[in-house]
């Protein structure tokens, strides 16, 4: 969970426009939009879960780890690595 004001804020905003995306899915599903359509959506939806997911993690990993990179450069390029490949997979 990121623990600063302005990381807390971020990820709620992320939170409420997936909520919206959702609720527009809905919509959509129940007045009979074309699959394409739909299937955008979803798509985008998706997108979103990944992103909220990758910038948990990435705030989760930089605070768990934060002892170790401000004493070691290359503890902080191991992290950036990572987060990089979580953020590459998550696409």
């Amino acid at each position: 969970m990121p623990h600063s004001p302005q990381d807390k804020r971020l990820v709620l905003t992320r939170v409420r426009r997936l909520r919206g995306q959702v609720d527009a899915l809905e919509r959509a599903l129940e007045a009979g939009a074309e699959c394409a359509s739909v299937l955008q959506q979803i798509a985008a939806a998706r997108g979103a879960v990944n992103g909220l997911m990758a910038g948990v993690l990435e705030s989760h990993l930089r605070e768990t780890f934060s002892n170790a990179t401000s004493r070691n450069d290359g503890a902080t390029a191991s992290i950036n690595g990572v987060i990089d490949l979580v953020r590459t997979y998550l696409r």
